[in-house]
């Protein structure tokens, strides 16, 4: 595992979830502050990389027009993609 700072855009979120507004917002406004403190978990799979967990996270960096989010890294084959599809 490594942690890397990956475009946002390159980031594929798979699996839609309804984030809570009013945590997005606090988040946003704790990242403006003082930086994203915990990065989010991403796998890399054949050089594209797919986000599971860390949304509230992810979308306050989105909407804040970050270019970037820090990420912990994992690679893994297509398997591995798959088991977090089902």
């Amino acid at each position: 595992m490594r942690i890397e700072d990956i475009p946002i855009d390159k980031i594929r979120r798979p699996l839609p979830r309804g984030n809570d507004p009013e945590k997005v917002k606090a988040l946003m406004a704790s990242i403006a502050e003082i930086g994203l403190q915990e990065p989010i978990d991403v796998l890399e799979v054949e050089g594209k990389y797919y986000g599971f967990s860390g949304c509230h996270r992810y979308e306050a960096c989105q909407r804040l027009g970050q270019e970037t989010i820090r990420c912990r890294v994992r690679r893994a084959p297509k398997a591995v993609l798959k088991m977090h599809l089902a």
